[in-house]
């Protein structure tokens, strides 16, 4: 949500545009469109002879050779009309309290989930980005005023706006800006950093309003449409097509993200995604970048969560979560042989916390949930998704798969607290052979300080144990989900698999599932 400095913005270009078979004077008309120069977007938007009804947004189709259908495009022009009324500007300000305070939005390294190939994850962006006094993006030193701009949408007629948590943090004074350009202080009822959602309220009434639609109807391919202010250009138009539903992200969230190719930049976050009938479906969050810009990766939060945390905000100030009590990891082919699992697809269930919802109903260490409610949990990441939007108290049916076999486990879930699902990362590599492990017994000493009844002591590791990451000092506490207190179980374990195992291992109070291939 960087915002350029506008002396240096001299001129928009068009690369290309001769490919594209314009004439310049078509060309300016579609920029114009666009809301590209000039301001002409909102110019057209508040037009006179703009008619509220506008014209039909529903596609076309008609009938080709063959089976298939060709559809023509949605009329954005109409959506955008209708719908830009109700989409805001937010400028935020405040003095950054945490010196060199890093965060998806933030330069410097993120804080990774254990097991995030860093890699990857650097370059997921909550696309906020505040300002120093220098123009400069990242953390700053402590007082230090930082400056923001990001997007909204107005959801009721007397003032209430959603935008994104990260477009209000740390702010001391929020100023929403309207279309006929009239600017309010905002007061924050709320956020919710889980989801990324925070609520906004202005004083005003008569408000337009967007239509809300439902992100379930949502297929890949569809058309969407997203409007928010990309580097402080207020009312800027892009769209494009459902990338995918459903996606979980490395970090700390409960939202199965939308997945789109809509040009999101710094300055979209918290503006509304709309569908291809010009209802929000979405809240634009995070993109993926190498360059801190548009790449073609934007993630949206579905509409249906993000009013589910502003029912609630609006009732309390706050959001509440359900949690399980459990630790998770990824089920990849290794570990879906070594638990003899159909498909490689489930959260396995690394540890389980004592006293937890998961620990009073049953559930265990090794055990593979495979769904919540009917709820397919295909990758890790699904779990917490569908847990944290749960509200505490909910009884939820869990298939699990505990060895070799498919059972439900009915469990009561909590609040949040201080501690949620946790996702375990898996240091597993392939290996061949025998396991290549030197092990002993834990002494009663050992025992005690490493919060175990049993489990044998990693004193030298090689072979298929150390290219799957297993390393001395390890503690191996389980095979295959049992427990092994000695080397004749160890040896028993692996006489037994043809292919893989999984081993249990506690290593600086931690524990993870690594699968490690013998054969």
């Amino acid at each position: 949500m960087n915002q350029p400095d506008q002396k240096r913005v001299t001129r928009v270009t068009a690369p290309h545009s001769r490919s594209l078979g314009l004439s310049p004077s078509r060309l300016v008309m579609a920029l114009a469109a666009a809301g590209l120069i000039g301001g002409a977007a909102a110019t057209f938007v508040n037009s006179p002879h703009a008619h509220a009804a506008a014209t039909s947004v529903a596609t076309t189709a008609a009938p080709v050779a063959g089976n298939y259908v060709a559809v023509s495009a949605p009329d954005f022009a109409a959506i955008a009309e209708r719908e830009g009324k109700a989409v805001v500007n937010i400028s935020v300000s405040g003095v950054r309290t945490v010196a060199n305070r890093g965060g998806p939005d933030m330069q410097g390294t993120p804080s990774l989930p254990p097991g995030m190939d860093p890699r990857f994850f650097e370059f997921f962006k909550r696309f906020q980005g505040q300002q120093g006094p220098n123009g400069l993006q990242g953390g700053q030193p402590d007082g230090q005023m930082t400056r923001g701009q990001g997007s909204g949408f107005i959801v009721s007629k007397d003032g209430i706006i959603l935008t994104n948590a990260h477009v209000v943090r740390d702010a001391d004074e929020v100023t929403v800006k309207l279309t006929d350009r009239r600017e309010f202080i905002a007061k924050v009822l709320g956020s919710d950093p889980k989801t990324d959602v925070a609520v906004l309220k202005i004083e005003a009434s008569d408000l337009p309003v967007v239509r809300i639609g439902n992100p379930r109807d949502l297929k890949v391919g569809n058309w969407v449409l997203a409007i928010g202010s990309p580097f402080g250009f207020e009312n800027t138009v892009t769209a494009g097509v459902v990338s995918a539903k459903g996606r979980s992200l490395p970090d700390d969230s409960f939202v199965p993200f939308i997945q789109t190719d809509v040009a999101v930049n710094p300055g979209n976050s918290g503006g509304p995604l709309f569908n291809d009938r010009g209802e929000v479906v979405g809240i634009n969050s995070q993109i993926f970048s190498r360059s801190g810009g548009y790449q073609g990766l934007s993630f949206a939060i579905p509409i249906d969560i993000a009013s589910k945390v502003r029912g609630q905000i609006v009732a309390t100030g706050s959001a509440t979560h359900a949690r399980l009590g459990v630790t998770i990891q990824e089920v990849n082919q290794v570990l879906a042989d070594s638990f003899k699992l159909p498909t490689p697809a489930g959260a396995l269930v690394s540890n389980v916390e004592a006293g937890s919802p998961a620990d009073t109903a049953g559930l265990k260490t090794g055990d593979v949930i495979r769904s919540v409610d009917g709820r397919e949990i295909v990758s890790s990441g699904d779990l917490p998704a569908v847990i944290g939007l749960g509200t505490p108290g909910d009884k939820v049916q869990l298939e699990v798969w505990r060895q070799g076999q498919s059972q439900t486990v009915t469990a009561t879930l909590g609040g949040t607290g201080d501690k949620d699902t946790q996702v375990a990362g898996n240091d597993a590599g392939p290996g061949q052979g025998t396991l290549g492990l030197a092990l002993r017994p834990l002494q009663p000493q050992e025992r005690e300080q490493a919060g175990v009844a049993s489990g044998l002591v990693v004193q030298q590791a090689g072979g298929p144990a150390a290219r799957a990451g297993v390393r001395a000092g390890d503690v191996l506490l389980a095979i295959n989900g049992k427990a092994v207190t000695d080397i004749a179980q160890v040896q028993a374990a692996v006489a037994a698999s043809d292919k893989s195992l999984a081993l249990l291992i506690q290593r600086e109070g931690n524990k993870i599932f690594v699968p490690v291939r013998i054969g």
